[in-house]
């Protein structure tokens, strides 16, 4: 299996098209095309981290955080950035990030602490925009239903917890083809008309190759009228936080104890407590101050995150609890949850779990 290849699984997860515009995903450092090893999951990629992938024959590391996340200008080791570069590539391994494309899944970072706090009837708190598409294109009658299973085979077509959506119309197409032309049905020079079926299929933004693919190879046609759009509808599959319910309703102090627990995360920073029963809880994963707005608007009663300032807890404003957890404690599940992930798509494969601990925050 090459590098190329987990790739192509993992974005079946995360696709790396739905990473933030800032961020850094995919393969940083290595060859796409190398025979894989091994695999070592780790949150981060530190030196020790490098060292662990040597001894354990993994030539592969999937980190959560991408190591190279701005510009580097030159490497001479004199940051651990650059450190950890140089080692990656003197020892012929390769590094993958996927970050904010797995804040960004549906089955990502913050469902996984949705799992572990026990949340149900979870929502996305941001839902990113611009992820929803959608294809028309017209094709003889006869070969309209062989198209459309083509394209729901790519995944195109599932709105929530329905699959194989599609709108047909019916009608009557003209075309008359040129002198260099080839074509499947009429004669050149002459306009032809066929009763066709125009197709309206919406799809995820990640799957546009894929779809396009589908179209170009079983569409009858030499020359194939198509049209793709982007909707601002909200898609509720992708996007930043989640929100979800506790089983019971908890008393603050003890959601905040059992919170420390299920977290493991040794104090909660946390803004005044209300003396309101807990029900509703979001969540988001890393530096999350930004989503209180969010959070506030969606009901919530806490806010679980990280990296919250100052004033920013005065965002709370009497309508929900700020938790700060801490940046790590918000993460540190990521790794199994890839593991898991790639264990079930590749059963025969060494995926391991880094061992190297990487949490650059002690407390005292």
């Amino acid at each position: 299996m090459t590098i190329r290849e987990v790739g192509a699984i993992l974005e079946e997860l995360a696709p790396l098209h739905y990473a933030e515009d800032f961020d850094n995903v995919g393969l940083l450092i290595g060859d796409a095309n190398m025979e894989v090893q091994g695999i070592l999951i780790t949150l981060d990629t530190l030196e020790n981290v490098v060292d662990e992938a040597i001894a354990k024959n993994c030539n592969l590391i999937i980190s959560f955080h991408p190591i190279i996340f701005r510009g580097l200008k030159r490497l001479t080791g004199s940051t651990y950035v650059e450190r950890v570069a140089m080692k990656a590539i003197a020892n012929t391994i390769a590094i993958y990030s996927i970050h904010t494309a797995l804040d960004n899944s549906f089955l990502g970072v913050n469902a996984k602490i949705c799992d572990i706090l026990g949340l149900k009837k979870r929502k996305i708190l941001i839902p990113k925009n611009s992820t929803i598409k959608k294809l028309v294109t017209y094709i003889p009658k006869k070969g309209a239903t062989a198209l459309r299973e083509k394209l729901f085979e790519t995944g195109a077509g599932a709105i929530g917890n329905y699959s194989n959506c599609s709108f047909n119309v019916e009608g009557t197409g003209s075309f008359k083809a040129g002198d260099q032309a080839n074509p499947t049905l009429g004669e050149k020079g002459t306009t032809h008309f066929e009763a066709e079926t125009q197709i309206h299929i919406t799809f995820e933004a990640a799957l546009e190759d894929k779809v396009l693919d589908a179209l170009f190879t079983h569409h009858p046609y030499e020359e194939i009228a198509y049209e793709i759009t982007t909707l601002e509808n909200t898609n509720q599959r992708i996007g930043m936080g989640m929100v979800g319910e506790l089983e019971q309703e908890m008393e603050e102090k003890a959601f905040l104890r059992y919170l420390k627990e299920k977290m493991k995360t040794p104090m909660v920073r946390h803004s005044e407590l209300l003396g309101k029963p807990v029900k509703r809880v979001a969540v988001l994963g890393g530096s999350g101050a930004f989503a209180i707005k969010n959070a506030k608007a969606c009901g919530a009663d806490f806010y679980v995150t990280a990296d919250v300032k100052y004033h920013q807890f005065f965002e709370a404003e009497g309508k929900l609890v700020i938790a700060d957890i801490g940046h790590f404690e918000t993460e540190q599940f990521t790794k199994q949850l890839l593991v898991d992930f790639l264990t079930e798509k590749i059963p025969n494969f060494a995926v391991n779990l880094s061992e190297s601990s990487t949490n650059p925050i002690n407390y005292f």
